[in-house]
């Protein structure tokens, strides 16, 4: 992709925004946005697929987010003044990358809004006798208000919910580390459940790096600290400083959790679509295990449906601070927030909705399976702007580079082949497919968007 130019500072509206936020709300903000339903629920389909090497497919998609944290460290230092996330791609690949970027990133999370809001409904539903849908709305209607409210309210409300999330796991991988090593286990140690049952890899190692495919979208997200550390006193400091340590701290949180999961229980036990964490709650026979466990992942789906809100509105602000988006988006409220953003993205929240009872099998379906593959496009991007970036510092200002990728480039290289690979292997898996499908037909339908509007402006 030939880029237009290559930007290297953000225009003055985008540091328009308020300052409010501190590091450890920028740290649990991108804790919040990985740690989630995926975790919690999602995780169980993959334990049943693989089996206990399910633990190597959480390590490599783990690493592939690592480095791209890495690679936004390492721009965001450089550039101090570029800004949030999206730009970073904008940054070393041009305009049109720009446009790209924060277009389908902000389709990603919109998309993610009525996907949260329904999970809350639903487990609402089992003791609210409403209906999922209107649940939902009220949930989005919380979640919107609190984001209106100011950015540090959101900062806040975020910083505890995360809290809440991450203190969980901390107390299931205590009392599953106790049970797993014999302490409070009746029959010794159950590490032999690794093995035990078709052994540690009983569909095979194709099948371990397959799982990558899946595993990998439920650790997404760590790249929304960059985003929120915009809004903070020190962006460029608390960027460097979290981007690297969060995405550690994400990767042990996941791989001792489902680690222990499959040291406890038999992988062939594990259903699919059944939270794996009640279930090893209940077979170490704690009290209120389910109960308190379906109370953790309605936590997690308020966290992920107000870090959603907040990252579209902020990614939409910026977009219209470059003029890739309706300039009267860019107008701010005595708070600093971008309240029209925010309510854009509240919106089609609510049309998704609607589409979810109307046409649930149509709309609704396409728009899921749309931002399928989204993410992956979007890091694969944020290689190649950091690669191209990289080499025109070493040529210019190789002083700017205060944070460096490691083993450059051959790091970089392999992140960027990696996420190939799990694009391609998603071509050979029928429900991944579609995914991919309908997810470059949104990239092509943004590109398109993008040539239109340059056309119009050269015109």
């Amino acid at each position: 992709m030939k880029p237009d130019h290559l930007p290297t500072q953000a225009p003055p509206d985008a540091t328009a925004l308020g300052r409010t936020l501190r590091t450890r709300h920028v740290t649990m903000i991108a804790i919040g946005g990985i740690i989630g339903a995926g975790l919690f629920v999602g995780s169980s389909t993959s334990i049943a697929t693989v089996g206990p090497a399910v633990i190597f497919s959480y390590a490599i998609a783990g690493l592939v987010i690592l480095m791209i944290m890495r690679m936004l460290s390492e721009m965001a230092m450089a550039s101090p003044a570029t800004g949030t996330f999206t730009e970073f791609v904008r940054l070393g690949l041009g305009h049109g990358a720009g446009f790209t970027c924060g277009w389908l990133y902000w389709y990603f999370w919109v998309v993610v809004i009525p996907v949260e809001a329904i999970a809350g409904g639903v487990i609402l539903n089992n003791w609210i006798n409403l209906p999922v849908w209107l649940l939902g709305v009220g949930l989005l209607a919380m979640m919107t208000a609190i984001n209106l409210l100011s950015t540090r309210s959101y900062g806040e409300f975020e910083f505890w919910l995360s809290s809440l999330k991450v203190s969980a796991i901390i107390v299931f991988i205590m009392i599953g580390a106790a049970f797993a090593f014999g302490l409070t286990s009746p029959t010794g140690p159950t590490f032999s459940n690794l093995t035990s049952h078709g052994g540690f890899a009983p569909a095979g190692i194709v099948a371990i790096l397959a799982g990558v495919t899946s595993v990998i979208f439920s650790v997404v997200g760590a790249e929304i600290s960059t985003i929120a550390a915009a809004e903070s006193s020190e962006p460029v400091k608390t960027i460097a400083r979290a981007a690297t340590t969060v995405a550690i701290r994400i990767l042990l949180f996941y791989i001792l959790s489902i680690g222990l999961i499959v040291s406890i229980l038999p992988w062939d036990t594990v259903k699919p679509g059944v939270s794996p964490f009640t279930s090893t709650l209940v077979y170490m026979k704690v009290p209120g295990a389910a109960t308190a466990m379906t109370l953790i992942v309605l936590v997690a789906v308020l966290s992920c449906l107000n870090s959603s809100i907040y990252v579209t509105s902020r990614v939409l602000f910026v977009l219209a601070a470059k003029h890739d988006a309706p300039q009267w988006l860019v107008k701010l409220t005595r708070r600093k927030v971008p309240a029209r953003a925010i309510l854009v993205g509240s919106l089609f929240g609510y049309f998704a909705l609607a589409a979810s009872v109307l046409s649930p099998q149509l709309v609704f379906s396409f728009l899921v399976n749309s931002s399928g593959a989204t993410m992956l496009m979007i890091y694969l991007m944020v290689c190649a702007a950091q690669i191209r970036h990289r080499r025109l510092l070493e040529r210019t200002d190789p002083g700017a580079l205060l944070i460096k990728m490691w083993l450059f480039p051959y790091t970089s290289y392999a992140t960027a082949a990696a996420i190939l690979a799990v694009l391609i292997a998603m071509a050979f898996k029928h429900d991944l497919a579609v995914q991919l499908i309908a997810s470059l037909v949104v990239a092509v339908i943004v590109w398109a968007a993008y040539m239109i509007l340059r056309r119009g402006r050269t015109a």
